[in-house]
């Protein structure tokens, strides 16, 4: 039994994980989600960590899986637990010692500029909410509307405090890397994805037909994935 350990991207819950979580136990898996704080501006990468590897207990095969921004934190939980695999899926990357602004500042292409077009509200600390009717636009295009509704009226603010700081990484962990690329995802350009995949972590993308939400639209198919 492998335990995969599921990371939200920003402004989204454990909640998002539920459909494929249920793929993944019926298949006789366990999946363990939790919620990162992403509205707390004190919040670190290495916090986001510590709550998920203090998540898993004593599991002894752990795949990491981390989506959107949450691919930041799923790089450092080697850091602090044994895992046997690291999932980036739909991932915005990060690069060891250097913070994920600094990232997309020199690579401008990494998100949709349809995406980046998108309205939203900023707060207090620089946190960023959505209208639920944009959230739709903005990342459930491939699910039904009933799912696409429930799931824009459950996101929270986002903070940027993790997009900020330097990744705690001084190189690479040593488990197994794999890039999850949709190919047909709203959020994170598609292209430089696979170009990242191979540049970056020196593996070959695997491709999902997919939007920037699969754990959503497509749970049987990025079960498939994971498992493969």
């Amino acid at each position: 039994m492998t335990t995969f350990a599921l990371i939200h991207g920003a402004w989204h819950g454990a909640w998002c994980w539920e459909p494929l979580a249920a793929e993944l136990e019926r298949r006789g898996h366990r999946a363990v989600a939790v919620d990162l704080p992403c509205d707390d501006p004190a919040a670190t990468i290495v916090d986001n960590a510590k709550l998920v590897a203090d998540s898993l207990g004593g599991a002894d095969d752990v795949v990491v899986v981390g989506h959107s921004l949450g691919g930041i934190t799923a790089a450092v939980v080697p850091l602090i637990r044994p895992v046997r695999k690291v999932v980036f899926l739909a991932a915005l990357i990060p690069r060891p010692g250097h913070s994920l602004g600094e990232v997309m500042g020199a690579e401008p292409g990494t998100t949709t500029e349809e995406f980046n077009n998108l309205p939203r509200h900023v707060g207090d600390h620089g946190a960023v909410w959505w209208d639920p009717e944009v959230a739709v636009r903005a990342f459930y295009r491939a699910c039904d509307p009933e799912t696409a509704r429930w799931a824009a009226t459950r996101l929270r603010p986002q903070v940027w405090t993790t997009s900020r700081e330097p990744c705690p990484l001084d190189r690479w962990p040593d488990c197994e890397l794999v890039s999850i690329v949709c190919t047909d995802d709203e959020v994170v350009t598609p292209d430089c994805s696979r170009r990242i995949a191979r540049e970056v972590l020196g593996v070959e993308p695997v491709e999902l037909p997919a939007g920037h939400s699969p754990m959503l639209s497509h749970p049987v198919e990025l079960a498939d994935a994971l498992l493969a």
